[in-house]
């Protein structure tokens, strides 16, 4: 027999209707179980096998997904995952992977449906934030690769031509965020060869918004230095609290010092599908670049990140090529230029404008707004809970939908107790916030974004940590 696909069908045609039920049966009843447990290490161990030299059949590969994978995923489909800024993903969307899946679409080019599909996705995520029709765009991992292409779009359009030859040593090239920026920012600094020095980071005020008058100051000293000023990266819901900076007044000043304005807003974008707090994005529609995660609060199976640019002709200056191989034609196959690959580093792309239509598609931007500002309301409730708690203490205003909190006594050291705290609510299965830093004090950090969150997952979470806490105060066996 040539090939790989089976003489006889039925089987794999089973056991895919087999592993359908099963994921929707997870789907439907996960709240039911712990929303995460810790990997036995014969677990871990069963999984570290030699290359398979010889064929196994799927559905035994597949009982070992089912007893060694399923229940260690991180569950962050379960109500009560609320670590990080993960989406929960929707069933709509897993049946739209095994359907991009089943096409095996590149869209690295050529001429065929699902790059016109992509073109769609973006001009709807062009549509939703306000920036206009023509706006250019890609589809990508996530909201660190969608930061870095702005920021080497935003270097080929500062220096010109030559960066791509020559790179930009010595230029001076200096750009600004928000000291509250993602990690991810600093990170493009380094990857684009501008170095981490090359990132001023401007302080924030007493709601974690980057100050645009200390910007103004940071961005006059360098020019007096010497330096280039060319890039400012301002925050739409911040990782740490979810604040939103000056959108309207950081663009401006952008726009009058001919400075790149982008916006990163990996999660805090999607908030412009609510009517409701989309006012509280003004300005954003301005950006000359913006990032943002359709699999954050838009529910869409990972990875599914976007960049937009305003210019599409400066993201195909600095990425697009001229190659042999890749030639473009007037017809046939090898027609329908420009090909994404000219506009992002990626010659092999998947199929993410799938998953990412088929959610917009099912759902509308409507019923989307209402989730967002849903989430937004669980949070406010959560918080609202934390102030009337003796033992608890709010340590950050919530905007949006991310609220930081810790409980503030029973140890002589607050930071490690509710470091502990938080394990202990993830080993037991009761919920799983995540932690950050708040004026220099380790704060619990919970973050509302799955669509199936509720006040009471959020009032679940609070009592299981003040059973927590109060059974670390009883002592040891106790």
């Amino acid at each position: 027999m040539s090939g790989l696909d089976p003489e006889d069908w039925r089987d794999l045609r089973a056991l895919g209707h087999r592993m359908l039920d099963d994921m929707i049966d997870r789907l439907q009843t996960q709240a039911e179980r712990p929303v995460w447990q810790p990997m036995p290490g014969e677990a871990r161990a069963s999984l570290r096998t030699s290359l398979p030299d010889q064929p196994s059949d799927p559905a035994r590969l597949y009982d070992t997904f089912r007893s060694t994978i399923v229940p260690y995923a991180l569950g962050n489909t379960h109500p009560r995952f609320m670590g990080w800024v993960h989406g929960g993903g929707t069933g709509v969307g897993m049946l739209a992977e095994m359907l991009a899946a089943g096409l095996n679409a590149n869209l690295g080019g050529r001429d065929h449906a699902p790059i016109e599909l992509e073109r769609t996705v973006i001009g709807w995520a062009a549509e939703m934030v306000g920036m206009p029709a023509s706006t250019s765009g890609l589809l990508v991992t996530g909201s660190s690769m969608a930061n870095m292409i702005a920021l080497l779009v935003a270097r080929r359009a500062a220096v010109g031509p030559d960066v791509r030859r020559a790179g930009v040593g010595g230029r001076g090239l200096v750009g600004y965020a928000g000291a509250n920026a993602h990690g991810c920012i600093a990170r493009a600094f380094d990857m684009a060869g501008l170095g981490t020095e090359a990132l001023r980071l401007i302080p924030v005020d007493e709601a974690f918004r980057m100050d645009p008058a200390a910007l103004a100051a940071a961005v006059a000293r360098d020019r007096e230095a010497g330096l280039r000023p060319f890039f400012v990266a301002a925050t739409a819901g911040s990782v740490d609290t979810g604040a939103v900076d000056d959108l309207a007044a950081i663009g401006a000043f952008c726009r009058q010092q001919g400075l790149w304005f982008h916006v990163d807003g990996a999660f805090g974008a999607l908030a412009c599908l609510s009517p409701t707090l989309k006012p509280r994005l003004a300005g954003i529609e301005g950006a000359d670049s913006l990032a943002f995660d359709f699999h954050k609060w838009a529910q869409v199976p990972y990875d599914a990140g976007c960049i937009l640019v305003r210019d599409g002709q400066a993201q195909a200056d600095a990425f697009a090529q001229t190659l042999a191989y890749l030639a473009r034609e007037d017809r046939g196959a090898a027609g329908n230029a420009p090909w994404p690959c000219d506009l992002g580093p990626d010659l092999s792309r998947g199929f993410r404008a799938l998953k990412v239509w088929m959610t917009l598609g099912t759902y509308g931007a409507g019923r989307l707004g209402q989730m967002v500002d849903r989430a937004c309301a669980v949070a406010r409730h959560l918080a609202a809970r934390v102030e009337r708690e003796a033992r608890l203490e709010l340590l950050a205003p919530v905007p949006l939908n991310i609220v930081c909190f810790r409980v503030r006594d029973g140890a002589d050291d607050l930071d490690w107790l509710n470091g502990e705290l938080v394990k202990d609510l993830h080993e037991a299965g009761i919920a799983v916030p995540s932690t950050t830093t708040i004026g220099g004090r380790r704060a619990i950090r919970a973050a509302i974004v799955n669509h199936r969150t509720t006040e009471e997952d959020v009032d679940a979470m609070v009592d299981g940590l003040l059973m927590l806490a109060e059974r670390r105060a009883s002592g040891p066996g106790q």
